[in-house]
């Protein structure tokens, strides 16, 4: 599942870009995935659905009463909260869906109903990302079976990354390592400083039995996965490594990630830069104590 991604953004919004660089690289994560479908047997069973007659409509005016009316009833504390992300951020990911897809506008179904809105469908996929929950726990809120929110998740991450991959999942430029230059001599007082790397533990709450051991780590006490991250002074993450498991180290994700895979190469962009008339060929990252002591790196100093 581990996977790598590169973003940058000319956005004044810090926190907006930050929440929809999350809401990309999730998407990202789930496609790279593989559906798995687990059947009883090798033969086709013949299964009659059962038809549920849904309150769409009713469920839609909910949904806008609570969440996007001129005086909804929860605020945007409980919406970010909630969708982890800003109600701003969400209607204009809606909108740009809609747009893009059909599938996100609402149509009539095949017995001549209406469908769901474009608000009910967004709702469904991003709760689903949010909270890593089953595709039918807001059944009875949004009105909606667990296939249709499966595949408004599917189709929600599919076209997330097609919407904005160009302009938030891409490897920085010359003209991005000046910048990030400037910025952190202004503010830290650090010429060359690339940005801040270190990894994070997310709880896996729901990781199976057999895998308790791998991804448990003594002092976390609960399994989680590792999210290795490169991040700048305005919190631009451009570098993400993710789905490590949590009994690893930062010493063991450094060498498995991909930072320095272009370094290597001889394909990444012109990082060098001078300080007291010496010229040095590569920018560097502040880490803590753990990291090697290699030139693309830069320790904490006990006696500066």
């Amino acid at each position: 599942m581990a996977s790598n991604s590169w973003w940058s953004s000319s956005s004044s919004d810090e926190e907006e870009m930050f929440f929809a660089n999350v809401v990309v690289k999730a998407a990202q994560i789930l496609l790279e995935e593989e559906e798995e479908e687990e059947d009883g047997s090798s033969e086709n069973v013949i299964t009659r659905r059962i038809r549920i007659n849904r309150d769409r409509e009713g469920a839609h005016e909910k949904l806008v009463n609570d969440y996007f009316s001129d005086a909804p009833l929860y605020n945007a504390d409980i919406f970010k909260r909630r969708f982890r992300m800003s109600c701003r951020l969400f209607t204009r990911i809606a909108d740009d869906l809609a747009g893009l897809d059909p599938f996100f506008t609402q149509r009539p179904d095949a017995r001549n109903y209406e469908g769901f809105t474009t608000l009910q469908k967004c709702t469904a996929a991003i709760r689903q990302l949010a909270n890593g929950t089953v595709a039918d726990a807001l059944d009875e809120y949004l009105q909606m079976s667990a296939r249709t929110s499966r595949e408004c998740l599917y189709r929600f991450c599919h076209n997330v990354v097609k919407l904005y991959s160009k302009q938030y999942l891409w490897k920085p430029n010359a003209y991005d390592v000046q910048q990030l230059y400037q910025a952190h001599e202004a503010r830290h007082g650090f010429p060359g400083m690339l940005g801040s790397i270190d990894c994070m533990h997310w709880a896996w709450h729901n990781c199976p039995n057999a895998w308790r051991g791998q991804y448990t780590r003594g002092d976390h006490g609960h399994p989680t996965l590792i999210l290795e991250a490169v991040a700048s002074q305005d919190l631009w993450i451009w570098h993400s490594f993710f789905g490590l498991p949590g009994s690893l180290n930062d010493l063991n994700v450094l060498y498995k990630s991909t930072i320095f895979s272009d370094v290597v190469n001889g394909i990444g962009p012109d990082t060098r830069f001078t300080v007291s008339g010496v010229e040095y060929r590569r920018g560097y990252y502040l880490a803590d104590g753990i990291y090697p002591s290699w030139a693309t790196i830069v320790k904490t100093i006990s006696f500066p």
